[in-house]
């Protein structure tokens, strides 16, 4: 599957330099390992899209909901960490 995303200026340029390896969002629409994310840079002070995109393969997919690690008192009081790795 296709899924078409807008992605604020900053973490856009991150994506295309290769920084950024990750992508947090709200799990409201349905995603899969080997569906193509298709990134649309978004401009919020004009509130339109910049004309700017990349693709990136989906290679994995963690949905926090399911994961039972940490106490919901712990989750509340520190919130989460995403972390990237080079």
């Amino acid at each position: 599957m296709r899924i078409e995303k807008k992605i604020l200026p900053e973490y856009f340029k991150k994506v295309v330099s290769g920084d950024k390896k990750f992508e947090l969002r709200l799990a409201d629409w349905e995603c899969n390992v080997g569906d193509i994310l298709i990134l649309r840079e978004w401009d919020p002070t004009k509130k339109d899209y910049t004309g700017a995109s990349i693709e990136k393969e989906v290679s994995c997919l963690i949905k926090t909901k399911e994961q039972k690690f940490f106490t919901d008192e712990d989750v509340n009081k520190y919130g989460f960490q995403i972390i990237g790795f080079k």
